[in-house]
């Protein structure tokens, strides 16, 4: 953890995804099926509340609009892809897989994406709720002006991770790890705990005065 000034605070930069969508076909089924194969298709304005998507693939699809209240789509995976305006709570993605994906203006509550790998992703605008990526592995990733409701990264492993214009309110980092996690340009950060686990962060020195009770509680240190 250092306040990424010179070179020893150098941090590695998120390889952001290139996502080029073909011509889509709009979607016109009735419902999500198990190891479904879905390439190249629209979902647009789509109810996908309650179904269950488990083990699908979409590959070169644009999510937009659609909502996702208790959809399982656990084990699903998610290719070069596009998610727009998609809402939601209690979306099951538990151990999906998600690479060179775009997630923009997301409202989400309770979504489960623990066990879930991500490469290439970039969260852009929008707000999620008790967001569980527990024990999830998250690569290249970059947070865009979003707002994490007491994210839970317990036991994650984050590397080259970006958090750009974002509010963090009570994260959780118990047991991750994290190699060039980029916390400079947050707007907000609060760590509710795990604060020993910020080796391999980067801070601005503003967010280490603001840190310096949670430090301090995490030491032992009393402050009067």
């Amino acid at each position: 953890m250092n306040d990424g000034r010179g070179g020893a605070g150098k941090v590695k930069k998120a390889r952001r995804p290139q996502v080029r969508l073909p011509p889509l076909v709009p979607w016109e089924g009735r419902g999500l099926e198990p190891d479904g194969d879905y390439d190249g298709v629209e979902f647009r304005g789509a109810d996908l509340a309650g179904q269950e998507g488990i083990g699908a693939r979409f590959m070169d699809c644009a999510l937009a609009a659609c909502a996702l209240d208790e959809t399982g789509l656990a084990r699903a995976r998610f290719i070069d892809s596009v998610l727009t305006d998609v809402r939601g709570v209690g979306t099951n993605l538990a151990e999906a897989s998600l690479r060179d994906v775009e997630v923009v203006d997301a409202r989400l509550g309770g979504v489960q994406l623990h066990g879930s790998t991500w490469e290439r992703v970039v969260i852009r605008g929008g707000k999620i709720d008790y967001l569980n990526l527990r024990k999830a592995r998250l690569k290249d990733v970059v947070f865009d002006g979003c707002v994490l409701v007491e994210p839970d990264f317990g036991g994650a492993r984050l590397e080259r991770v970006e958090f750009v214009g974002c509010a963090l309110k009570g994260v959780d980092l118990s047991g991750a790890t994290l190699a060039d996690v980029d916390l400079r340009e947050a707007a907000e950060l609060g760590i509710a705990r795990g604060v020993d686990r910020l080796g391999g962060a980067v801070i601005s020195p503003a967010q280490l005065l603001d840190l310096a009770e949670v430090f301090a509680a995490e030491l032992g240190v009393r402050v009067e």
